[in-house]
């Protein structure tokens, strides 16, 4: 009969026995996290729960019963809400009138970016307590590597994270939910399986039984176009990936093939990169006139992110983490930030995944800043992966290829996006 590990989530207390514990024998809390193979793992994902609202509520209690809204505005969206309002169907990104019909006893919150990046920041000091290997991959949401921690704090990488839990918990005011594994892409899966306050653990031995009856969308890169291209060729899940020998998927989806034979197996090289030894490539411009016209900011976000691109490829390097800066007609600034899970060096993937963040602020506000950053910066080894594209993304890809080799040849001015070149007479910026 195997051992079971049982780790108490209230006291971090570690016990090996043949079963589970109902109840921890040290402290007797029912908090209790089970697993074969609780030792053996060291790569966690922490994602703050429902971050915006949480912080909201830890500096007004008398909110923490009550279904909250950061957002809103008579245009506006939803930039996050708390788990009470996601019950009655609240979702980030929602506009603002679907959300108040659905949840309309809601409290809206204008969003307070300052408070929310001092607790992310006083939460990252806590992350770095435990190890040095922490990237981050937004404001609320960071990868650690804690192989090191037996050696280091004398505990094991779990007992550690129930600990680092606790202590957010207690000085920062907010919950976390917590992924562990063997790799980057399963931690990021394990930490959306128990929230909130969740500890999910997805072991070795379990990896292929675990992804098997999962859709084929549940591997992240897989969007609606490509899994319905999955879907009409016979496969509909995971288990149908992992039954298909890899060389004949790459046969049929290329390098996209190739990298969804991998996921599909649980299998993911990519290492935990510091943000200590990351640098950033960015670009920004001020305008002469405030606006709060979409049109015109994204305007100009696509020539940054053309700026930004053009950059990176004569550096041959990719990024994959997107920073969007706003500075608001009263000297605000705004930061809005988005890892992407394959890097990049391509404008339109920049511009795309930036335009996204950009729309979700628009609420009237006036701005006189625009920017665009790429960080967590590495060698172009093999240009873009083309893995999980989408077979449109992968088109546009091999245009601003083309685009690049034109512009190589006959000038940066040879070819010019039709939207830039729309606005070229009129643009009034600086």
């Amino acid at each position: 009969m195997s051992k079971t590990y049982n780790l108490c989530k209230n006291c971090s207390n570690l016990s090996l026995d043949n079963e589970r514990y109902m109840r921890c024998p040290n402290c007797g809390s029912p908090r209790i996290i089970a697993h074969d193979e609780l030792i053996d793992l060291s790569i966690a994902h922490v994602d703050c729960d429902a971050f915006f609202a949480s912080v909201e509520k830890r500096d007004r209690p008398e909110l923490a019963s009550k279904p909250i809204i950061i957002g809103g505005g008579v245009r506006g969206v939803v930039s996050t809400c708390c788990y009470i309002a996601r019950q009655s169907g609240v979702r980030s990104a929602m506009p603002t009138h679907q959300a108040k019909k659905l949840c309309p006893n809601a409290i809206f919150i204008t969003p307070n970016m300052t408070k929310y990046v001092e607790a992310s920041k006083q939460i990252r000091v806590l992350m770095e307590e435990l190890t040095p290997l922490v990237e981050p991959l937004s404001i609320d949401e960071a990868f650690l590597d804690l192989s090191g921690t037996k050696k280091t704090h004398k505990a094991y990488p779990a007992q550690m994270l129930v600990k680092f839990a606790n202590k957010v918990l207690a000085e920062v005011g907010v919950s976390i939910s917590i992924g562990l594994s063997h790799n980057k892409f399963l931690a990021k899966m394990a930490s959306d399986l128990d929230k909130p306050k969740g500890f999910a653990i997805i072991g070795k031995q379990e990896t292929l039984s675990f992804l098997a009856p999962l859709p084929v969308s549940a591997i992240y890169g897989v969007g609606k176009v490509f899994t319905k291209t999955l879907n009409k060729d016979g496969l509909s899940t995971i288990k149908d990936l992992q039954q298909h020998d890899p060389h004949n998927l790459k046969v049929r989806y290329g390098e996209i093939g190739a990298r969804l034979a991998q996921l599909s197996r649980g299998i993911d090289y990519r290492s935990i990169i510091s943000s200590t030894k990351a640098k950033s490539i960015s670009n920004e411009t001020t305008f002469i006139k405030n606006t709060s016209d979409l049109d015109i900011l994204s305007t100009k976000l696509l020539a940054l992110c053309e700026q930004v691109s053009a950059r990176l490829k004569e550096k041959n390097l990719t990024g994959d983490t997107i920073t969007l800066k706003l500075k608001t007609a009263d000297f605000r600034l705004r930061t809005r930030t988005k890892h992407l899970y394959l890097p990049t060096q391509l404008a339109h993937v920049m511009y795309e995944n930036t335009y996204n963040l950009l729309s979700l602020e628009m609420d009237k506000t006036a701005f006189r800043l625009i920017g665009i950053g790429m960080s967590g910066l590495k060698t172009n080894i093999e240009e873009d992966p083309k893995d999980l594209l989408e077979p449109q993304v992968a088109l546009k890809a091999a245009a601003e290829r083309a685009m690049d080799k034109v512009r190589e040849r006959y000038g940066a001015s040879s070819l010019i996006r039709g939207k830039l070149f729309q606005k070229t007479k009129n643009n009034k910026e600086k």
